[in-house]
This record gives structure tokens, sequence and C-alpha cells, in this order.
């Protein structure tokens, strides 16, 4: 299973910190970073991350707008992220635990605490995996490996699903249908294409083009999903973005 997660702070090396200390930790991806509130409640809200880890540093006086993008987030979910703050004193994680966030890191960010942290998060919020896939095509019902797909292409109002053998089957629902429903290790890079992050063997920024399956194929990735691509390179290499 694979969680996702994101970063609120605007300190690039802090940034930087956080995704060099998730490298243990190849369940879990980034899938952005917000340098300040309304950028931050944007992304939790379109992104819908699972874990969001906060910075809230003294010196900045950023302990009020921090805690601020909590409050606010309750206007518009029921249930918010697991909120994990990051801080040099234990007195604003105190603050922060009375705001509503889940659990607090001092710095200097330790792997063991970091661990535990992660352990606490899955304890409270477990996940029962559905690793197979229905595809439907009239009265034919075919049950797939989610594992086994490589990528999607958009036909109209139709899906062609290509797998990892080399087969290609056909389901009556849009692309927009299954890019809802896929896990998070699906992404979609493209108006016609969704593609296995765990397949992407090479991603070529210069030409847009995404090789999956040992770059035996390429697929053009667009701009307006290029946030999604740099979320796939955070989950494959963080320290190259």
């Amino acid at each position: 299973m694979q969680y996702s997660y994101l970063i609120i702070d605007n300190d690039e090396e802090n940034v930087k910190e956080i995704l060099s200390s998730f490298e243990g930790f190849p369940e879990y991806y980034c899938v952005g970073v917000a340098k300040d509130k309304d950028d931050a409640i944007n992304k939790v809200l379109e992104l819908e991350p699972q874990i969001v880890f906060m910075e809230i540093a003294p010196k900045k006086r950023s302990s009020d707008l921090s805690l601020s993008i909590i409050s606010e987030l309750y206007q518009f979910l029921d249930i918010l992220p697991y909120f994990v703050v990051l801080t040099a004193t234990p007195k604003f994680a105190f603050d922060a635990i009375k705001a509503g966030v889940s659990d607090y890191l001092l710095k200097p960010l330790s792997k063991f605490e970091l661990r535990k942290t992660l352990l606490k998060f899955q304890k409270t919020n477990p996940v029962v995996a559905n690793n197979t896939i229905c595809i439907r095509s009239y009265g034919d019902y075919q049950f797939i490996s989610l594992h086994d797909i490589v990528y999607l292409k958009a036909d109209n109002n139709t899906t062609d699903f290509y797998l990892q053998n080399g087969r290609k089957l056909t389901a009556y629902k849009t692309l927009k249908h299954y890019e809802a429903n896929l896990p998070l290790f699906f992404f979609r890079i493209h108006n016609s294409y969704i593609v296995n992050s765990n397949y992407i063997s090479r991603i070529n920024s210069g030409k847009s083009l995404c090789y999956l399956n040992h770059s035996d194929v390429s697929i053009s990735f667009s701009k307006t999903f290029k946030e999604n691509v740099d979320a796939i390179i955070r989950k494959i290499a963080p320290d190259y973005l």
C-alpha cells in the first residue's frame, strides 16, 4: 500500500530535509509542496494527501498562520488529513496539538521519530487493499490485477487498458471515471493517458515524454498535468527535484 503526503513549508532546505528523510520509506510519496496559506489550502483540497507535514518556525512568527490553515480547512472538509507539525521547540508543538494536529516532530528531524509517527498514522488509518479491477465490455466481466496495468488510454467514451503482458482490453467507461477510482500509484499525465508509476523507467522533461515498461513505450505528458509528473519524480527519486 502507498500513502501520499504534502509538505507545507516555504524554506527549500527544510523541504529537502523532509524528502531526504523519506528515502527509507518507499511506501510514502510526496504529492506536492505548498509555500503559503492559500497554496496549502488549495493543495489539500485538490490533491487530497493522507498526511500533511507543516513547519512552524517561531522566528518567522508563522505559528498563527500555519494553525489557521487547519481551522479554515474545517469549513470544507469533515475529515482532515493526518497533520504532523515540525518545530524546533515543544512550545509550538503543544499549541498545534490543541488546534487539532495529530502529531508533532521536533527538529532536527530524526528517522527514528519519523518512523514512529508513520506507524502511528498507519495504526489509526488502516487500509484494506483491493488489488483487482473489473473491466466490463457488454456482458463480459474481466478481473485484472491493478499491478498488471501499465497505462490507460482514452478513446472517446471508452478506455483502453494496456497490460504488462502486451494485451489490450477496452472498458465502456471514461478515463475520468478511472482517474477517480484508481489507487495512488496511478497518475494522469495527459488528457488521454493515465500511467502506472511503478512501470516508469524514464522521464524526459525536454521532450515531455514518459517512458514505460523498460522504455518500450513512450507517452507524452502535458503542461496541465506537470504537477502530477513532478509528484512521480518525487515518489521515485526525491533528491532530484
